[in-house]
Parts: C-alpha cells; sequence; structure tokens
C-alpha cells in the first residue's frame, strides 16, 4: 500500500477524471476498509484513512490543482553539508584497563624476579665479562678498554713506518 503519491495510491493516471477518481476510490476502500480486509486492524485503518486523503485532495479541483503544483515544481536544491572533522578525545583509562595494565606490570616483574632466581639457583654469574674481551687475553686486571697504542705499534713490524731515505 505504500506510494508516491495520491495517484499511484488510487492506482489511477494523473490526467484521470473525476469518474474515474471516484470509481477507484470505491473498489480500493472495499479492498481496504477494516470491516472487510484480511489486514491486520492497525494496518487497515492506516491504509483506507490515506486512501481517504488521496480521494479528498484529488476530488476538489483547488486541492488537485495545488497538489498538482506541488508535484511538478523541483525541490530546493539544499546546500551540501560536509561531515565535520571528528574531534580527537584524551579519556581517561577504565577501570578494565588499569586492571590489565596492572596484569602486565605483575607479569614482568615475575618473570625477571624468577629469571634472576632460576639463574640465581644454578650458579650463574651475573656480572660476567663478555667473551670478546677475555679473547684479548688481558689477565692483569687492567682495563681492557684502555690499550696503550704506541706499545702495540712498536712490537709489531708490519706496521711500522718505512725509514727515511728509503
Amino acid at each position: 500500500m505504500a506510494a508516491a503519491n495520491h495517484y499511484e495510491l488510487l492506482e489511477v493516471a494523473s490526467e484521470a477524471s473525476s469518474q474515474e477518481l471516484r470509481q477507484a476510490f470505491r473498489s480500493l476502500s472495499k479492498r481496504y476498509h477494516p470491516d472487510t480486509t484480511d489486514l491486520p486492524e492497525a494496518e487497515a485503518r492506516e491504509a483506507f484513512r490515506r486512501l481517504q486523503q488521496a480521494y479528498l485532495t484529488l476530488s476538489d479541483p483547488e486541492r488537485r490543482r495545488s497538489y498538482d503544483a506541488t508535484l511538478q515544481a523541483p525541490l530546493p536544491l539544499r546546500p551540501l553539508r560536509t561531515a565535520p572533522k571528528p574531534v580527537p578525545v584524551r579519556r581517561a583509562l577504565s577501570g578494565g584497563e588499569w586492571f590489565a595494565l596492572l596484569l602486565l606490570a605483575v607479569a614482568v616483574a615475575f618473570s625477571l624476579v624468577l629469571g634472576v632466581g632460576l639463574a640465581w639457583s644454578r650458579g650463574a654469574e651475573f656480572l660476567k665479562p663478555p667473551s670478546w674481551l677475555e679473547a684479548g687475553g688481558q689477565t692483569d686486571g687492567s682495563s681492557p678498554l684502555l690499550v696503550d697504542v704506541g706499545s702495540a705499534v712498536a712490537s709489531d713490524p708490519a706496521v711500522q713506518p718505512p725509514a727515511a731515505g728509503s
């Protein structure tokens, strides 16, 4: 029963005479009247009310002229509105988010304590110099980063500068 306009609702052409309008209204009113239809009562009442409104509008010549004018008039153009950009919102963390962060922190702390505890129980050294420093063979206790460059160059003949005059 959904129609775009009164003519479609009454199932007649826009040039229909008053006699054709009356015949269409009578046949459709039998179909949609709440006392003679199989439709639910609320739906039948609404359909019959719209049918009556359409017939009352189109049967009066003055109302029909104004109605036809509204059908032919183009709709006024509205300016296009763009959607506003969303404003970034900083919100406070919820209770569940705080709880998840707490669980994460506890898990990290527990993992560190467990790793250090297992290493200590197995007798692992915590402050062990890196293996690449030990490969240098420095056992005298001097700092491995402070190397006397002059003595290293003087002892290696391949690094000696060429003699003057040769």
